[in-house]
């Protein structure tokens, strides 16, 4: 039986339908020729090796490719909902932390049009049940048929294009020019770098790094520098706390009363972005320790722990503070336990061993009680102390067992002059943003509860405290434009075409992933900074309250800078004038009659290449050890 031909066409086919239907839910590339000629291509040199197999083998070969390309897309869809992004053969190193948030996924994330990619398995069995036997060609002469439509394709990418492919921090632009495919095949030759690194790239990237660090480095001072010497330090890791909830109502009642309040106490910088990739919370914590971006090639917590970095853990170890961190989760979880001890710490509290685990919300021990049992541990310590206490109810999927974490009232009611009274109105009950609202109120009823705690001890009298969200929520588009729509008076969504409508475009979307960054002392004057500023700016800045200096870092102390760029590990930058998408090679003006000029877009999309590209040969290459070593070499010499 030789039905080689028609097979392969039905191959091709299907899976090009499949991967083009990809594009088209994702990234809404419709009209762009170049990846679905790529696709075809590699489609088609996959294909042609089904002709160095006989009669059966060559379908089972072709289903099973089929099934692969099926589970690429359906896997990509499932992850570009979440992320906006497409996913990395380096999340496999994470799939075990998965099963912890699988219902997340199903709950959150999962939509019927992720499954729609698997139906092409069925059609292509029915397919080859149906197709008479025939004549076959010969595989040289379709492998060359592939090979020549990727070659007649090439001259029409520029270089930053095969410049991007290299360096594969943003996925979504590689899949928008050369499709999922190629895309697939790119990401498994990335992904294998941290196993290579030696090999190849190691005496450019020290170069590059040489001349980046050789330039004179401004000991700028201000009005904060040295302000909080000797004080003792908490940073609050506060998961999945977005901006948007600050100082918002529903029925009355803020969302969030305690940070609200403490806001009006503190330094608030409301105009904060956290910088995650694959690796997300723990992508936040490396950036807010080391001032280094998350890298393009796995997560540095589990892929490059063995590195050394200038970290913020190790400047006041180096002074002389105790330094630790406290996490109602299991110690083992993102690789904590051992990343730990990298970043500076000298003990690390969990729930394997450090706490009762009295009260279980989600994935762990609940913020009320892990606060509640944190408090004698700090009073304990009798020096300075440097201490990070990671929160984690507020995680998707924002329930516990399937119920709300708090009773926060999201139902709303209006007016019904027909009936002459009051209607209650579902609103967000029932919603993901529903849950998410209940347990933020959660959330902030556990930090208010620990800074009363707190006082209560006289721990706050010579304390920094510092809090900052994570990352966002992953609460999708759609949700945020009901919310924004919804008009309580009527208890309707305003229409789209009405002038009041408010529209959430993809630009919009990123902007309203910021979330707060907090600094609290007793001493502090209170000020909103307004300053564009990411977790790549926390350590220089608070090295400088603190009195310090810093030698690796790549942000900027948010009080000497003016016009900060925010830079997002996928390419993409803000300032406080715009935002830019290099995906799109598009932008959003952030201020009134903003003239923009192409040499202001330039300077910064250069300025952000280089931020990415040394962060990743510093954690990659190690340089920050090598350099070390060079620097002790030549001393001893």
């Amino acid at each position: 039986m030789k039905k080689g031909n028609k097979l392969i066409i039905i191959y091709v086919l299907l899976n090009l339908i499949t991967s083009t239907l990809l594009r088209f839910l994702t990234i809404k590339n419709y009209f762009n020729l170049k990846p679905l000629i790529a696709d075809l291509g590699v489609l088609i040199i996959i294909g042609s090796f089904s002709y160095l197999f006989k009669d059966k083998k060559k379908y089972y070969y072709l289903l099973t490719m089929t099934i692969i390309g099926s589970f690429i897309c359906c896997a990509n869809s499932l992850y570009y909902n979440n992320y906006l992004s497409f996913a990395s053969i380096s999340l496999i190193g994470s799939i075990t932390f998965l099963k912890d948030v699988g219902n997340a996924v199903v709950d959150n994330i999962l939509e019927v049009k992720d499954l729609i990619f698997l139906l092409q398995i069925p059609i292509f069995v029915i397919l080859n049940k149906l197709i008479k036997e025939e004549n076959t060609f010969k595989f040289k002469y379709i492998f060359a048929t592939g090979f020549i439509l990727l070659c007649l394709l090439a001259p029409f990418y520029r270089g930053k294009d095969y410049a991007r492919i290299w360096k594969n921090w943003n996925r979504e632009y590689v899949v928008m020019q050369f499709g999922i495919y190629v895309y697939q095949i790119d990401d498994f030759v990335v992904s294998l770098k941290p196993s290579l690194v030696n090999l190849f790239g190691s005496d450019n990237a020290s170069k590059v790094f040489r001349n980046y660090y050789s330039k004179p480095k401004d000991n700028v001072t201000n009005e904060y520098t040295g302000i909080f010497k000797d004080k003792n330090v908490l940073v609050i890791h506060a998961e999945s706390f977005q901006s948007f909830v600050i100082n918002k109502k529903i029925n009355g009642k803020e969302i969030t009363p305690n940070i609200n309040k403490l806001i009006n106490k503190s330094l608030y910088f409301n105009n904060f972005y956290a910088l995650d990739s694959v690796g997300t919370s723990s992508d936040t914590e490396f950036t807010f320790s080391t001032s280094l971006l998350p890298t393009n090639n796995g997560t540095v917590f589990l892929n490059y722990w063995n590195r050394k970095y200038e970290t913020i853990e190790k400047m006041f170890l180096d002074d002389g503070y105790y330094t630790f961190s406290m996490h109602g989760n299991n110690g083992t979880f993102w690789n904590r336990n051992i990343m730990y001890n990298t970043l500076g710490y000298q003990r690390f509290y969990n729930y394997d061993k450090d706490y009762e685990l009295d009260d279980i919300i989600g994935l762990g021990l609940s913020d009320k009680s892990f606060f509640r049992q944190s408090i004698p541990k700090i009073k304990e310590i009798d020096k300075k102390y440097y201490g990070t206490l990671i929160m984690l109810s507020n995680h998707t999927p924002f329930t516990s067992e399937g119920k709300d974490i708090s009773d926060f009232d999201v139902t709303s009611s209006h007016y019904d002059y027909k009936l002459n009274r009051y209607v209650k109105d579902v609103y967000l009950e029932g919603s993901i943003l529903g849950s998410y609202i209940k347990s933020v109120h959660y959330a902030d009823e556990a930090l208010g509860q620990f800074i009363n705690d707190l006082e209560k001890n006289n721990m706050l009298d010579n304390t920094v405290l510092i809090i900052y969200g994570d990352h966002d929520a992953k609460i999708k588009k759609s949700q945020f434009e009901y919310f924004y729509n919804y008009n309580t008076k009527t208890g309707k969504v305003i229409d789209k075409i009405d002038e009041n409508y408010k529209s959430i475009d993809d630009i919009d979307y990123e902007l309203l992933r910021k979330v707060p960054f907090i600094i609290y002392s007793k001493d502090i004057q209170p000020k909103v900074v307004d300053e564009a500023m990411s977790m790549l700016d926390c350590f220089p800045t608070l090295a400088n309250m603190f009195g310090y200096e810093t030698k690796y870092t790549l942000g900027n102390d948010i009080f000497s800078v003016k016009d900060n760029i925010v830079v997002f590990p996928n390419g993409n930058w803000l300032t406080n004038k715009m935002y830019y998408d290099t995906k799109r090679e598009s932008f959003k003006a952030l201020e009134d009659n903003l003239v923009v000029k192409n040499e202001y877009i330039e300077k910064n999309s250069l300025i952000a290449q280089e931020k990415i590209n040394i962060s990743n040969y510093i954690v990659m290459y190690d340089l920050i050890r090598k350099n070390e070593e060079v620097k002790v070499s030549l001393k001893e010499k």
